[in-house]
C-alpha cells in the first residue's frame, strides 16, 4: 500500500512503476494468466512491494470487474506502490509497447495484406511461461489454501471450469460458498443470516451479445469507433473468445466495416503479440480509420479500466476489515486459483508438444525456484530458444 514518501521517493516510485510496467508490456506473453504470474515475480518475489495475500486480494477484487484482469492487475500495483499516478503510469506503461507493436502489424498488414506468423516466437515462450505460472500457482496457493475449505472451492473451480461453466459464476459461487461453509459451521452460535441474490444474466456479458443478422453497411464515424470499443471495455468480462463475440457482433454484422478474415487476422496478431490481448483494437482501429482510429480504438477499450481501478482499489484494504467480506474474499481467491489452473492445464496442452517444450518447462522451473531472476530474461530466453530451432529447421 502506498504510504505517504518524500518528493524525491515518490519520483523514484514513479520511475520503478514506469520501468517494470514498460518490461511487462515488452516481455508479458501468454495471456492473462501468464502477466499475472510475471507481475508477482516482480512485484511479491523480487521487489517485494507486496506479500502474496496483498497480490491474492488483488487478484479476487479484478476479477470481480470487466475489462482485462493483467493490465488491471499492473494498474493496482501501480496504485500501490505510487498512489494515482503511479496507477495511471503503470497501465499506460504496460498497454503502450503492445500497441505499438500492434499497430506496427497493422501498417504491414494494409501495405502487404498478411500478417506475420510468430509460431517460432510461441514454441520457445510458451513453455517457459508455463513454468512461471505453475511456480505462482505453487506459492500463491500455500498462501491462499489455508483451510479445507479453500482447497474444496480451489478444486470445484478448477473442474466445473474445465466442464465449461462461466468463470465469474464460479468466482462468485467460491465466494457465496465459503461463506455459506462457514455459516453452517457456526450455525448454533450465530442468529446472522446473509442471504446472496445473484440476479441471473446481470455478469453475464454474453446475454449482451445478440446473435444479429447481418445489417446493411454503416458509414464509418470515428465516434461510433470510440463509443463501440468504450461500451466492449465497460462491460466485458470473461476471455478472449468473448472478445471475439464482441467484436463479431458489432464490426462484421451490425457495421460491416471488417470481414471475417480480417477479423480472425486482428485476433492472430494479438495471439503473436506481448502484453493485453485487448490491443486487438488498435489493430481493427487502424483498418477502419488509420492512425487516428487506432489511436481512438486503444484510448476506449482501456479507459473503463483505469476507472474501475481508481475506484475499487481503496475498498481492497477495507474488505479485510470486515469479517464477513473478508472471508467471501478469501473463497473468491481460491476460485481464482483454481480458474488459474485450468487455464495454465489448457495452455499447457498446446505449449509441451516434444522432448525439447518438456526441457524447457523444466529449465526454467528450476531457475525460478533457485534464483530470484526477472522473468523477462526467461521469456527471452525461450524466445532465442524457438529462433535457434527456426533457422535450424
Amino acid at each position: 500500500m502506498c504510504d505517504d514518501p518524500s518528493p524525491s521517493s515518490r519520483r523514484e516510485r514513479l520511475s520503478e512503476v514506469a520501468w517494470l510496467a514498460v518490461v511487462l508490456g515488452v516481455t508479458a506473453f501468454g495471456g492473462p494468466a501468464a502477466h499475472i504470474a510475471m507481475l508477482r515475480n516482480e512485484v511479491v518475489v523480487r521487489r517485494q512491494w507486496l506479500t502474496d495475500r496483498q497480490f491474492l486480494d488483488l487478484i479476487g477484487v479484478t476479477n470481480l470487474i470487466p475489462g482485462p484482469n493483467s493490465t488491471e492487475m499492473v494498474m493496482h500495483v501501480g496504485h500501490e506502490r505510487a498512489g494515482r499516478r503511479g496507477l495511471v503510469i503503470a497501465g499506460v506503461g504496460f498497454i503502450a509497447p503492445a500497441a505499438a507493436i500492434t499497430l506496427a502489424f497493422a501498417w504491414l498488414y494494409v501495405r502487404y495484406g498478411t500478417t506475420p506468423t510468430g509460431a517460432w516466437l510461441l514454441y520457445g515462450v510458451k513453455p517457459v511461461v508455463i513454468a512461471i505460472v505453475a511456480q505462482a500457482l505453487w506459492s500463491l496457493g500455500r498462501t491462499a489454501l489455508t483451510s479445507a475449505r479453500e482447497a474444496v472451492i480451489a478444486g470445484a473451480a478448477f473442474v466445473m471450469y474445465l466442464l465449461g461453466f462461466n468463470e465469474l459464476a464460479l468466482l462468485f459461487g467460491g465466494g457465496a460458498i465459503a461463506i455459506l461453509l462457514r455459516g453452517l459451521s457456526r450455525l448454533r452460535r450465530s442468529a446472522d443470516r446473509v442471504t446472496f441474490s445473484l440476479t441471473p444474466g446481470l455478469f453475464a456479458p454474453s446475454a449482451l451479445l445478440s446473435l444479429a443478422a447481418k445489417s446493411p453497411d454503416v458509414a464509418y464515424s470515428a465516434t461510433r469507433l470510440f463509443l463501440t470499443f468504450l461500451k466492449i471495455g465497460a462491460v466485458l468480462y470473461g476471455s478472449g473468445y468473448v472478445l471475439l463475440a464482441f467484436l463479431r457482433n458489432d464490426f462484421v454484422n451490425r457495421y460491416g466495416w471488417l470481414t471475417d478474415q480480417q477479423l480472425l487476422d486482428a485476433v492472430a496478431v494479438g495471439q503473436v503479440t506481448p502484453g493485453p490481448v485487448f490491443s486487438t483494437a488498435t489493430f481493427i482501429g487502424y483498418l477502419v480509420g488509420g492512425s487516428s482510429g487506432a489511436i481512438l480504438a486503444t484510448v476506449a477499450i482501456f479507459l473503463p479500466s483505469f476507472c474501475f481501478v481508481a475506484a475499487v482499489n481503496p475498498l481492497v484494504h477495507r474488505l479485510r476489515g470486515h469479517a464477513g467480506l473478508s472471508l467471501m474474499l478469501d473463497g473468491i481467491n481460491a476460485a481464482a486459483l483454481g480458474l488459474m489452473a485450468a487455464v495454465t492445464l489448457q495452455l499447457g496442452r498446446d505449449a509441451i508438444v516434444d522432448l525439447t517444450s518438456v526441457l524447457l518447462v523444466l529449465a526454467a522451473a528450476a531457475i525460478l525456484l533457485r534464483f530470484r531472476v526477472n522473468s523477462a530474461w526467461i521469456v527471452l530466453a525461450g524466445a532465442a530458444v524457438g529462433l535457434v530451432r527456426q533457422l535450424l529447421t
